[in-house]
């Protein structure tokens, strides 16, 4: 197959993954590895995501533009907590720390073992489940601009569980803010916000580490996937804050457990293999 076909397809992926609750990494092993592929690696993945950074980017344009201003007003006024703008932006900046330290410290295992389709497998399922107990216990009551000190600590914390291959870290950090009492939307939206530092530092850092390697990469092939999965983000972005004004999680709960039991049986039947 063509590299540029297979650009096209990997970007596809992301773009469609990234944002909803389904786990890119998950998507980016498991279908590469049924179509013969080689696994693309974590630093490949972590490049691509900035296209879908550069969506999250123009789609909340408006939400960071007021989240800064806000900011600026509070160093003047001294007013950090109290207006909401400024306080959710402080409370993105906390909320980036701890998936920034557990990067750095667990990197060689979530690049090598945690790679492992029984890992991936496993994460599916088991966030599929915490998803529906928070959609059954969250109160769903409060707005984005209600989120308090708590709420932005607990799904900072949560957010690192995102470095578990085939946890997705949006569905780490809206399952989180439902169980806060945040509204579906309101979660999400709160969610891609959070996304945009660790995006950033994660693709920056793997794009210069990674140089030597990356330039050894089809870079039209490397360009490409990029700037679909920007696109088809952008796209993604979109359908889950209308989906979530509306209806719940459950069809990407039930997805989540399909994917995973599909992953064991392929697992145990050879179709696939733990680390290829």
């Amino acid at each position: 197959m063509p590299e540029i076909i297979k650009a096209v397809i990997l970007g596809i992926i992301q773009g469609l993954t990234e944002f909803i609750p389904i786990s890119s990494t998950a998507h980016l092993r498991v279908i590469p590895a049924l179509l013969g592929w080689k696994d693309i690696g974590a630093a490949y993945t972590a490049v691509i995501q900035i296209g879908t950074l550069i969506a999250t980017l123009i789609y909340f344009k408006k939400d960071i533009i007021s989240l800064t201003t806000g900011f600026f007003h509070s160093i003047k006024n001294k007013n950090y907590f109290s207006d909401p703008h400024s306080r959710i932006f402080i409370l993105i900046i906390i909320g980036t720390i701890p998936i920034g330290i557990c990067g750095l410290f667990l990197k060689k295992f979530i690049e090598g073992d945690a790679r492992g389709l029984y890992v991936i497998a496993a994460a599916l399922i088991i966030l599929a489940v915490i998803l529906f107990i928070a959609e059954k216990a969250g109160s769903m009551k409060k707005d984005f601009s209600q989120i308090t000190v708590k709420d932005g600590i607990i799904i900072g914390l949560a957010q690192a569980l995102a470095l578990i291959p085939g946890s997705s870290r949006s569905g780490v950090t809206i399952t989180a803010g439902l169980f806060t009492g945040l509204k579906r939307e309101a979660a999400a939206r709160y969610s891609f916000l959070l996304s945009i530092p660790a995006i950033a530092l994660s693709g920056l850092y793997e794009l210069y580490k990674e140089r030597a390697v990356l330039l050894n990469e089809n870079i039209l092939s490397l360009t490409v996937a990029t700037v679909v999965s920007g696109i088809v983000g952008y796209m993604s972005i979109a359908f889950l804050i209308t989906f979530l004004k509306t209806r719940s999680n459950l069809i990407f709960i039930v997805y989540r457990i399909i994917l995973g039991i599909i992953i064991l049986i392929l697992l145990s039947n050879g179709v696939l293999t733990n680390l290829e």
